[in-house]
């Protein structure tokens, strides 16, 4: 038995003993509530969202979907506020390859003009592997404001080893000479003219990233820099959006290295040539690693991270493995709190059975018409549906052993409290707030092994203090509203 179940059966007995002779023996005495504390004077990051990729071709698994049922059932999981999990960033892949065999994205340039100063010879066509009308639908069904496109490699004609796969160098950027030319500008200039075939479909593309791991060489499409090299074609692409009327629309993200420690190298370099004011947000992920607070000035997004290893499951808790619920639940809150990233990104949010690992947040077989969901879906939810782009995260603490707390305020002014429990018994809690107006409703949110950021009961008492309860192994989110919202 655990120290605290044992204090507690302890401290019952006690209750019942002091009762006298006539007292219920199945009667315990109300177990005291613990504080959290809640200080909306004392602030840190602004948060940019939650989101996740459908990056090489996963999206198709959603717009080729035959069954239109389905196919909104799927939208709605991944951005619906009240019965999914309200994602606010889409991350696209950006294609570099000629074709669309296996699963990579093809380019809009697939074509080698002749010369980095020959005319383009762009192709598009209107599907991006799928990205586009997916895009659409969490623009205009759902109010999604933050379509993050990301490239993996520049077209194969543009580098140093003539392929979009396997690593290679951007042409022109320092210790990156080719006999094909300076390829910086048209790079630039490829990017910009795919941000305006999704502006002509009616999509805005708000982060444009021009690397995706570049301290890794893969079979898919790569391209490697240093922090050097990418300062270096910032200093090209800034300029060349503004150029184009998207410098206010359009921020600039580097570098999505494999690790933290590599992407504290870069920046630090990046900043070294000059170019940090010029970024929007650092983007990293942990394959090769996480870390404390990035280095920098700009807002940091954990924009890319999942369990490729764990065999596919949907388990919310069983013996705390890399694909639970409740482990991404605290992933979350690492990222969030000991890390201050202003955006999480899961990788992808949709991935055909196989491989059958826990890569995706929801297993589809569109041959089928089928598709199940895993329980880190709702362990972001109760992130993301309640802590919206915009919001600032403020102090919190207590909530009690095993229960960690973070707390958000939303520009609208309604405050997120999340409370993450590891123990085996509920946690009954007491939310109190200060620093702002009081509160004047709220409503409480749970995950846990039955229950999917489901309703369970919160009470506001005369004080403005809010009563409720942790469940065991769970994440709860209260959502209080103000008095003056």
């Amino acid at each position: 038995m655990r120290l605290t179940e044992a204090l507690l059966t302890a401290a019952a007995t006690v209750a019942i003993s002091s009762a006298g002779a006539g007292a219920d023996p199945n009667t315990i005495a109300p177990r005291q509530a613990n504080t959290i504390t809640v200080d909306l004077t004392k602030t840190y990051q602004r948060m940019d969202g939650f989101g996740f990729s459908l990056a090489f071709q996963r999206a198709n698994l959603i717009t080729n979907m035959s069954d239109k049922a389905k196919q909104r059932e799927l939208l709605d999981l991944l951005f619906n506020r009240t019965t999914g999990a309200g994602f606010s960033i889409l991350r696209n892949g950006i294609g570099s390859t000629p074709n669309s065999n296996s699963d990579f994205m093809n380019t809009i340039a697939p074509t080698n003009p002749g010369g980095p100063t020959a005319e383009p010879k762009y192709q598009w066509d209107g599907k991006d592997s799928g990205q586009l009308w997916v895009s659409q639908q969490a623009v205009s069904l759902y109010g999604v404001k933050t379509i993050y496109a990301n490239a993996w490699s520049a077209p194969g004609y543009m580098k140093t080893n003539g392929h979009d796969t396997n690593g290679g160098t951007l042409c022109g950027v320092p210790g990156a000479g080719c006999s094909s030319g300076d390829w910086r500008q048209a790079y630039a200039n490829y990017l910009v003219a795919y941000i305006k075939f999704y502006a002509a479909a009616g999509v805005n593309v708000t982060r444009l990233g021009f690397l995706n791991e570049p301290d890794f060489s893969a079979s898919y499409a790569s391209m490697q820099s240093n922090g050097n090299q990418a300062a270096d074609f910032i200093k090209i692409l800034h300029p060349t959006l503004e150029a184009a009327g998207l410098g206010q629309q359009v921020g600039i993200t580097c570098c999505d290295s494999m690790g933290w420690g590599n992407q504290n190298q870069m920046v630090s370099q990046i900043r070294a040539a000059g170019a940090e004011g010029m970024l929007a947000a650092v983007t990293s992920h942990t394959y090769q690693g996480g870390g404390g607070a990035m280095s920098t000035r700009a807002p940091v997004w954990m924009s890319e991270q999942c369990d490729l290893n764990g065999q596919w499951t949907t388990a919310w808790y069983a013996n705390g493995g890399a694909g639970e619920g409740l482990t991404w639940a605290n992933n979350v809150y690492n990222a969030v709190v000991n890390t201050n990233v202003s955006a999480f990104l899961y990788w992808e949010g949709v991935q055909w059975p196989n491989p059958n690992t826990n890569e995706k947040l929801i297993r589809v077989d569109n041959t089928t018409n089928t598709y199940e969901p895993s329980r880190r879906l709702w362990a972001l939810a109760n992130w993301s549906r309640y802590v919206r782009p915009g919001a600032v995260r403020v102090a919190a603490s207590g909530g009690g052993n095993g229960v960690r707390t973070a707390a958000f305020q939303n520009e609208d002014g309604t405050i997120a409290v999340v409370a993450i429990s590891s123990g085996g018994s509920t946690s009954n809690v007491n939310v109190k707030i200060s620093g702002g107006a009081r509160a004047a409703a709220v409503q409480a949110f749970v995950s846990d092994n039955t229950r999917n950021c489901a309703s369970v009961p919160a009470t506001l008492a005369d004080d403005g203090s809010i009563s409720g309860a942790v469940a065991a192994r769970s994440i709860t989110t209260f959502f209080i509203l103000p008095a003056s919202t």
